[in-house]
C-alpha cells in the first residue's frame, strides 16, 4: 500500500513517520535514534517503507518475537518483495516444516564444530593485529570488523577468501537495500556464486558446514537441490553481516572506555562474561514478521497480513526489561539466552554459539595483541540503520 495510506484498524495515536533504515540521527548514535521511540506506545505503526507495525517496548518485542504460532517468519522483512524472492530455510519457514529445517543446520552448528574453529579464528585474529600494531592507527570497520567474521565464516564454508569483497557488497544490499540491483537480482547472484560449492558437496561431501548439513536428513529423506540452494542461501546471507556489526560496536566501547580495556588485560577470566554482557548492550539486528492471525497487544490489533517489525534494541535497551540498560556492567550474570541479540523462541539465531565465540576470541586476542587503543578526535564515528545497524567507520588511534 501507498506510505500515505494508514489502514482503518491502526489507531491515529499510533501512526508515526519513523523509516526504519534511516531514523533521524542513525549516523551518529543508532542507539538513541532507536530508543527514541520507548517513549511512545509500546507498539506504533509508520508510515513509511509502504506501512508496517514496530515493536516499540521491550517486553512487546520478546512477546511478538516469540509467537511463532501467530506471527510467520516467511516475509522475511519490510522490503517488498524480499521474502518471496529469497524463500531462506531454515529461516523463513515455520511450524513443522521449520523444525525439520532447522533440526540439521542446528547439528551442523554443534558446540564440538565450534570448539574445533576456535584456534583458526585466534589465528585470523592474530594475523589482523600483526598487519595493523606498527601503524598507530586504522578505520576498524574497514581494517578489522569488516574483514574477520567473513573471513571466518568463508573458511566454514570453504570458499575462496578473495572473494569476500563480491559476497561482502551482496550481504550490504539484502540488509540496508540501495536500490542498485532489484531482489530478483540479488537471488540469482548468490545462486550463481554458491552452485559450484553446493554440488560438489552434494556429490563429495568436505568437513565444511555445508557438507556436514547436507549430509544429514531432512525428516529421513536427502536434502533436495532446490532446498540445499535455499539452505546455502541463507547461512550465506546470514554469516556476512551480524557478526561484523557487533565486533564494531564491541571495538567501540572499549575505545571509549580505557577502565574496561585495563579491567580485562588484567583479568582476561571475565572476557566470556564482558562479551555476553556487550553484546547485550549493543544488539543491532532486527526482525520482520508476518501476522497469520489477528494478535491483540497493547491494545490494538495486529491484523492478518499486517507487517511487524521487532528491533533487539528496544528489548535489550528498555529499562523495563533490564535495570540501566545503558550502563555496561560485567557481573550482571545474564545469560545470552535472556537478551534479544541473538532472537528468542524457535527462530532464534542457529550461529549464536559461533558469533558468541568470535566476540569472545576478538576481545581476548585484541586486548593481548593492541597496547590501549582511543577514539581519533578529529575524526567521527559513523552508524547507519537497516535490519542489520553498523557502524560504517571507527577511527581508532594507538601509541605505535
Amino acid at each position: 500500500m501507498p506510505a500515505t495510506v494508514v489502514p482503518s484498524h491502526v489507531p491515529a495515536d499510533r501512526v508515526v513517520d519513523f523509516d526504519i533504515f534511516n531514523p533521524p540521527g542513525i549516523e551518529t548514535d543508532y542507539f538513541a535514534a532507536w530508543t527514541a521511540l520507548l517513549d511512545g506506545p509500546g507498539l506504533v505503526w509508520t508510515t513509511a517503507n509502504g506501512g508496517h507495525w514496530i515493536g516499540a517496548r521491550g517486553d512487546i518485542v520478546r512477546q511478538l518475537w516469540a509467537d511463532a504460532d501467530r506471527l510467520s517468519s516467511e516475509c522475511l522483512a519490510v522490503t517488498p518483495g524480499l521474502g518471496e524472492v529469497m524463500q531462506f530455510i531454515p529461516l523463513q519457514s515455520d511450524g513443522a516444516a521449520h523444525k525439520a529445517f532447522r533440526t540439521p543446520v542446528v547439528k551442523g552448528f554443534a558446540s564440538r564444530f565450534i570448539t574445533a574453529l576456535e584456534p583458526g579464528v585466534e589465528a585470523a585474529a592474530r594475523e589482523l593485529i600483526a598487519g595493523l600494531r606498527d601503524r598507530g592507527s586504522c578505520d576498524f570497520v574497514a581494517e578489522f570488523a569488516e574483514i574477520l567474521p567473513l573471513n571466518v565464516f568463508l573458511n566454514l564454508i570453504d570458499v575462496p577468501l578473495e572473494d569476500r569483497p563480491h559476497l561482502r557488497k551482496l550481504g550490504v544490499q539484502l540488509t540496508r537495500p540501495d536500490g542498485s540491483i532489484t531482489v530478483e537480482g540479488l537471488k540469482q547472484a548468490a545462486d550463481d556464486y554458491l552452485w559450484p560449492f553446493i554440488e560438489r558437496r552434494m556429490r563429495e561431501p568436505g568437513d565444511d558446514l555445508f557438507s556436514h548439513i547436507l549430509a544429514l536428513p531432512v525428516e529421513g529423506r536427502p536434502w533436495s537441490v532446490e532446498e540445499a540452494q535455499r539452505m546455502c542461501r541463507n547461512l550465506l546471507f546470514g554469516g556476512l553481516d551480524t557478526v561484523a556489526a557487533m565486533i564494531g560496536m564491541v571495538a567501540l566501547h572499549l575505545a571509549r572506555h580505557p577502565d574496561d580495556q585495563s579491567l580485562l588485560r588484567e583479568n582476561p577470566d571475565l572476557i566470556p562474561a564482558a562479551a555476553d554482557e556487550l553484546m547485550r548492550r549493543y544488539p543491532t539486528v532486527a526482525v520482520s514478521r508476518n501476522a497469520i492471525a489477528d494478535v491483540e497487544v497493547d491494545d490494538v490489533t495486529i491484523k492478518t497480513g499486517d507487517l511487524i517489525y521487532l528491533p533487539s534494541v528496544l528489548h535489550n535497551l528498555d529499562p523495563v526489561c533490564f535495570e540501566n540498560p545503558e550502563v555496561v556492567q560485567f557481573d550482571r550474570g545474564l545469560t545470552p539466552a535472556r537478551h534479544t541479540t541473538m532472537g528468542v523462541g524457535a527462530h532464534r539465531c542457529v550461529g549464536a554459539g559461533l558469533a558468541r565465540m568470535e566476540v569472545i576470541v576478538f576481545v581476548r586476542e585484541w586486548l593481548a595483541g593492541m597496547p590501549e587503543t582511543s577514539l581519533d578526535p578529529t575524526l567521527p564515528v559513523t552508524m547507519k540503520g537497516g535490519n542489520v545497524g553498523a557502524c560504517t567507520a571507527i577511527p581508532l588511534i594507538w601509541d605505535a
